[in-house]
């Protein structure tokens, strides 16, 4: 038996990426062996904050009045945004077993706007993309059907041929820096867990990379690619400065793990109550940074350490 879902959760920067590059490369037997992993297929809310961002930037330019950012050094305009981020995952895991062949009307870039409002909608905020004029929403394709078309395409696909897959789900959620615990709603892994659908909290155990947020905001600082390049990359891309701090400041699940015992994560949802097993990979001495390289690269001396470390912390990890 391997595990079914793995929520793999940290602050930005902290490795997150770089673990999820590495499980991919695993030998099946030792994954399956060592960690309790099947092949991995991977979701990430990350390209969705791309595109976002692209969409707002491009809003901005058509001198429509701000959506989604107000530049691209600003957190969310609507905090409720990261809702949205937790309803897209599971639009991505309820599509993990699909027979579509293309978007609808054959526009991907018309299929992502549809979905960020369908999420906005599930999430309690109101639609944003369908209040758009004409030529901004002409503008809008124009301009990001190529990247839509790669998003859409790029989607996962759960095949007959994979019984005993294990679905990694990466996402970060924080709050601002210095902020009591418990974190408010909409900030924080409380609230994020209880967003997800419980097709995915029935099954799920959590990884935690733990690193410290000043680490995070360092190590998010050395990761940073200029332009698209790092922009729309898992393993370059930076977070502006602004919303490191104010929402990735600190996060809530080492408190979370301690309310739950220390060993998981109790979330409450419209009266069902989930109990996730929990491990904890603590990168404060960093173990990963190296992942971001060619695999050819990678030292064997890291690899053992890492692959020990792993092992340990989620040998409380078992289907």
């Amino acid at each position: 038996m391997t595990l079914d879902v793995l929520l793999l959760l940290a602050l930005p920067a902290s490795g997150k990426s770089e673990l999820r590059r590495y499980l991919a490369s695993l030998d099946p037997v030792a994954a399956a062996t060592d960690l309790n992993l099947g092949p991995t297929v991977q979701l990430d809310d990350y390209p969705y904050v791309h595109m976002m961002r692209r969409i707002a930037a491009e809003v901005r330019a058509a001198g429509d009045s701000p959506i989604f950012f107000e530049s691209d050094a600003e957190p969310f305009i609507d905090p409720g945004d990261w809702g949205t981020l937790t309803q897209l995952i599971n639009s991505d895991f309820a599509d993990l077993v699909r027979d579509e062949e293309g978007p609808p009307a054959g526009s991907a870039s018309d299929w992502l706007f549809s979905r960020i409002d369908a999420a906005r909608a599930r999430a309690g905020l109101p639609t944003v993309m369908n209040g758009l004029g004409p030529m901004t929403m002409k503008r809008l394709n124009n301009t990001l059907e190529t990247e839509s078309r790669d998003l859409f395409d790029s989607r996962p696909l759960l095949r007959e041929d994979m019984p005993d897959h294990t679905v990694v789900i990466e996402f970060a959620r924080g709050g601002p820096e210095d902020r009591a615990l418990p974190l408010p709603a909409p900030y924080g892994y409380r609230h994020a867990l209880t967003q997800l659908d419980d097709a995915i909290l029935e099954r799920a155990s959590i990884l935690y990379v733990w690193v410290e947020p000043e680490q995070s905001r360092e190590k998010n600082r050395e990761r940073a690619v200029p332009g698209r390049d790092g922009d729309a990359s898992i393993l370059h891309h930076g977070v502006p400065e602004r919303v490191m701090r104010n929402d990735y400041g600190m996060d809530d699940l080492m408190w979370l793990l301690a309310e739950g015992g220390g060993s998981v994560v109790y979330v409450e949802k419209d009266g069902r109550h989930f109990a996730l097993p929990t491990g904890v990979f603590d990168n404060r001495t960093d173990m990963t940074s190296f992942l971001r390289e060619p695999e050819k690269e990678w030292s064997p001396f890291q690899l053992r350490q890492l692959h020990r470390e792993l092992v340990n912390a989620t040998s409380g990890l078992r289907p």
